[in-house]
């Protein structure tokens, strides 16, 4: 089977010393600390077989996402760009969707034949914090496309329990836009998580997201379809400040083109000096937490989802008189996220297939993630079907 693979180096930088384990595993806690030299390739693999309690997905869709360009990337020394956990060589892809085509002899609640997207995060099951709900912080856990092979391939294995029937979107959308839609179910859960199950907003009020790629455009359309009085959104590029207007958003700013009270400033100006309940941010970009917390409703939250290795400087006297917050949210898994996200897509109030702006084949993906270096597109979606 065509499939994407990505290898490097096991080379780890000057003074840091990973553990016995995982240098005989070699699995890097920190990509970037660890790989160097990645390189990519189209390869040929060997048809996966299915364990007893594991399914066997022909792929339809799969998207690209920013942690794959991170991967691509190099840093001035060549080690790859990406900071979290990964073992190679790995196929790539864990935004995907399918057709069930072989299911293990434990199976029960799947059938060849049915249409599926699935998590990324393999959680045990077992350790204290899955036993308490919380799939996303799990012990064990390993990664879809990063600590085993992924969806960017023709098939893919995984556990059953991590997939998530979509015929329903299939029936609202179409077997184009719907496969395309569930593919970006994960990403979209990523906002859902952050937006409902660490923090939360009352319809009527308003919402403001920081970061205009898919986990913030997902954020832009989640907060419309759950009823936001107004829907703000800050982006540097313009195709995805475009795709923010799209996807709901009453008002979208380049940053870049503020005047000195910046993001703050613009949105007290929206909301007629009150800020904004919910900040959802998912740049990961510097100095925009700071910014955030200049424009605070009452009891408003500031979510973190984007990821970066800067520091943040924060005036707290602004969380203090606001009666704000910091809340932090990694994960897409757990509280009926994946159900959730499918039904809103299958109801027709979500539809994330309007952000992919480049389909694309396999044989064009390394082509692909060297575009998307420059971070111009909305939403590049490998199609196998």
């Amino acid at each position: 089977m065509r499939s994407l693979m990505v290898e490097a180096d096991w080379e780890p930088r000057k003074g840091f010393v990973p553990t016995p384990q995982d240098a005989e595993r070699r699995l890097a806690r920190n990509s970037n600390l660890v790989w160097k030299n990645p390189r990519f390739r189209v390869v040929d693999l060997p048809k996966p077989s299915v364990g007893q309690d594991e399914v066997l997905i022909r792929v339809w869709a799969c998207g690209v996402c920013g942690s794959d360009v991170h991967m691509y990337e190099k840093d001035d020394e060549d080690y790859m760009v990406y900071p979290g956990m990964m073992h190679t060589p790995v196929v790539t892809g864990h935004e995907f969707s399918g057709v069930v085509e072989e299911v293990g002899r434990n199976v029960v609640d799947l059938a060849p034949g049915d249409a599926v997207c699935c998590e990324e995060i393999a959680w045990c099951g077992e350790c204290y914090a899955c036993r308490a709900g919380r799939f996303n912080y799990c012990e064990r856990l390993g990664e879809l496309g990063f600590t085993f092979n992924g969806a960017h391939a023709e098939y893919v294995v995984t556990k059953a329990r991590y997939c998530w029937p979509v015929g329903s979107m299939l029936e609202t959308l179409g077997e184009e836009h719907g496969f395309q839609a569930a593919a970006l179910v994960e990403p979209t859960s990523v906002a859902y998580v952050g937006m409902f199950v660490q923090a939360s907003f009352l319809p009527g009020e308003s919402v403001a997201v920081i970061g205009g790629g898919p986990i913030g455009l997902a954020a832009v359309g989640l907060a419309r379809a759950a009823g936001a009085g107004k829907v703000l959104a800050f982006e540097t590029v313009a195709t995805r400040r475009r795709l923010a207007e799209e996807m709901g958003a009453d008002a979208v700013y380049d940053p870049r083109e503020l005047s000195e009270g910046g993001i703050a400033e613009a949105t007290l100006e929206e909301t007629g000096g009150r800020g904004v309940e919910m900040w959802v941010e998912a740049s990961g970009a510097p100095g925009v937490i700071d910014a955030a917390t200049g424009a605070l409703a009452p009891n408003a939250t500031v979510v973190l989802i984007g990821r970066g290795p800067h520091r943040a400087s924060i005036d707290p006297e602004r969380l203090v008189v606001t009666g704000g917050g910091l809340r932090g949210s990694l994960g897409h898994s757990g509280a009926g996220t994946f159900g959730n996200v499918i039904r809103l897509m299958a109801a027709g109030r979500l539809d994330m297939s309007r952000i992919v702006t480049n389909p694309i084949r396999l044989e064009d993906s390394l082509e692909g993630l060297e575009r998307l270096r420059n971070r111009e597109a909305g939403k590049y979606m490998v199609l196998f079907g």
